[in-house]
């Protein structure tokens, strides 16, 4: 009963199981753009969920996590808030299992709700398959998925 709970427990309501292995390049303190239309424009990364780390090494985040974030600019209502998001872009380059490397040319991600929902209603710029396969949300607001 309890396996059955904690596998449970692990996939979170909006997002889909296995995750391939990508280079971590946000560390936390990074600032990311806002890729959705909800007012945010600079989002600050403070937390990487669901985490394993090391003593004293920093969290670090890929494409498809989903982090915590405090909103740096902004409409008033929105800023200095905390909310949950998920990287859809990173810089670094990472690798795909058919051996393609794959840049963007800035960080981003866009902002959901606890239960897994996206907080806007479209996303601008492209979106990694990495995060769309994972965030299927995300996949079908997305315009442009690389």
């Amino acid at each position: 009963m309890a396996a059955k709970a904690k596998a449970r427990g692990l996939v979170a309501k909006g997002m889909v199981g296995q995750i391939p292995k990508i280079s971590r390049g946000l560390p936390t303190g990074s600032i990311l753009r806002c890729a959705d239309n909800t007012g945010a424009r600079d989002l600050r990364l403070i937390q990487v969920m669901r985490y394993k780390g090391r003593l004293r090494r920093y969290p670090t985040a890929a494409i498809g996590d989903k982090v915590t974030i405090s909103v740096r600019h902004g409409t008033p209502d929105l800023r200095n808030k905390i909310f949950q998001a998920v990287v859809v872009r990173q810089k670094m380059p990472f690798r795909r299992a058919d051996g393609l490397w794959i840049q963007f040319e800035d960080n981003a991600a866009v902002i959901i709700t606890e239960e897994g929902e996206m907080k806007g209603s479209e996303i601008r710029g492209p979106v990694a398959r990495e995060a769309a396969e994972r965030w299927p949300r995300i996949a079908s607001a997305s315009s442009i998925i690389i």
